[in-house]
């Protein structure tokens, strides 16, 4: 996709400000995509257990259909970009809530693990999408003065998503007596659960028939009167439209489109190609979709009863939202550096403390285990690991993504570094029920491992990018 995200300007006159509710309605219904993208990512955690019974699958197999669906978000954020140019931003956000629906109804109803497994790709190709349409399309609709802050709400909207999804799996739960494979509106609940994600999904799809299609795009295929329009309700009053639409047009004709052949230099991949992947498998080597694709087995395995697992999982998720709102406030304060240094820090003493409370795990089968010491401390360290990565790497690295690759490789780049975060979910993903099974304290040094050598990485490769214009990278 041919987009260029531009930097944040100063604050816009007070006569634009009746036009900023109208921006903010377009970024909050693109945003929506966001908060399918948490929600179905994270819903399948209520679930875990009850497809387990049902299907009667081992540690494996279970985890192969939960990850698939991140194969299917790369199949869907690589084709998003090119679709979209093709037929329009509106479109691809209509053709992802469809698929989120469709998704959602299928896993709801499987009538076999492979079919469950189709499904769950489906929903992941639409994440895919999602990812990539909804930052893309509130880049080209928002204002240099807000687009900054307008960006921030697929952020906040995906980790909406995940907590939403949370706490509607912890009411489904109450609902079905504490038993996933419940009886609930005639289905088990684990069903009902997977089958609402249809509901915000079809709200995304009305809503997306509200907004106008972006400038950049209509000048693309030539509407440049429906650019002009469209432009008329986003910019501030006494803005030059003619001036705008030139400049858009100018900008469009002379970008380079950047393929992976730009990204090779004398010895393979340029070097801050190399550290653009590193931050993005640093980011998912910490085990942090443990939390939330896993977070009720995991308690469960510990001991905890599914009731109050379900409601630890939710405690997580809002966290998560506090944390990602601290990186938001300080990102462009203290710099990304300082912000992923403390990140990783404090990631290595929670995970080093969850490591060590997992330890005193004992029993079997439904007699296992934790001391209340140990219990407290497992609590504790999980939720201080959410925090810790959300209020750094959970911003910070999509934040250096968009700002440390010069501009003639920037589109190429994003798209290696962003397939690599892929796969590195994917492989966490996939692993952690097996090695749960193998060894859970031991799961967890792993991560701890990786969060600790993330401190040299940052210190050593990644680089400064506050207050850099974007042409100085290099």
């Amino acid at each position: 996709m041919t987009i260029t995200a531009q930097p944040t300007g100063p604050a816009a006159p007070a006569a634009g400000r009746p036009h900023l509710r109208h921006v903010v309605f377009l970024a909050a219904v693109a945003a929506m995509g966001g908060f399918l993208f948490g929600y179905d990512s994270s819903v399948i955690n209520g679930a875990v257990e009850g497809i387990r019974g049902r299907f009667d699958v081992g540690s494996g197999l279970l985890a192969q259909v939960i990850a698939v669906a991140l194969i299917g978000a790369a199949v869907g954020a690589t084709a998003a970009g090119r679709l979209a140019d093709r037929i329009g931003r509106i479109r691809v956000m209509q053709i992802a809530a469809a698929l989120f629906a469709v998704s959602a109804i299928g896993s709801m109803v499987p009538f076999a693990l492979w079919d469950l497994a189709a499904w769950r790709t489906l929903g992941g190709v639409a994440i895919g999408m999602a990812s990539v349409i909804a930052p893309a399309y509130i880049a080209e609709v928002s204002p240099a003065a807000y687009r900054g802050r307008l960006a921030s709400f697929q952020q906040a909207a995906i980790v909406l998503g995940i907590a939403v999804s949370q706490l509607v799996n912890w009411a489904l739960l109450k609902l079905a007596d504490g038993d996933q494979r419940g009886s609930l509106l005639g289905l088990e609940a684990w069903q009902v659960m997977l089958g609402v994600a249809a509901v915000p999904a079809v709200v995304y799809g009305v809503l997306s028939l509200r907004i106008p299609e972006s400038p950049r795009y209509l000048i693309a295929q030539g509407r440049t009167a429906d650019a002009r329009a469209v432009l008329g309700r986003v910019e501030a009053p006494g803005t030059d439209l003619d001036a705008k639409l030139a400049e858009i047009d100018g900008r469009m004709r002379s970008e380079h489109r950047s393929t992976f052949r730009d990204l090779i230099g004398r010895a393979g991949l340029l070097p801050i190609v190399w550290i653009g992947i590193g931050l993005s498998v640093f980011q998912q080597l910490v085990g942090i979709n443990v939390i939330f694709y896993y977070s009720s087995s995991l308690w469960q395995s510990v001991g905890i009863d599914p009731s109050s697992s379900f409601f630890y999982s939710f405690t997580t998720s809002i966290i998560n939202i506090i944390g990602t709102v601290i990186a938001m406030l300080f990102v462009d304060r203290i710099g990304r550096r300082p912000l992923a240094l403390i990140g990783s820090a404090g990631m290595a003493v929670t995970l080093g403390l969850a490591a060590w409370a997992f330890s005193y795990k004992s029993g079997s089968g439904d007699g296992i285990t934790l001391p209340d010491a140990q219990g407290t401390v497992a609590l504790f360290a999980a939720h201080g690991f959410v925090l810790f990565f959300a209020l750094s790497w959970g911003v910070v690295v999509w934040v250096m993504l968009g700002e440390m690759f010069p501009s003639r490789i920037r589109a190429a780049a994003l798209g290696v570094a962003a397939s690599a975060q892929w796969v590195a979910n994917w492989l966490i993903t996939v692993t952690f029920p097996s090695l749960s099974d193998w060894n859970l304290s031991g799961a967890y040094v792993i991560y701890t491992v990786f969060a600790v050598l993330s401190v040299p990485f940052i210190l050593k490769w990644v680089p400064e990018t506050k207050g850099r214009a974007l042409e100085e990278m290099g």
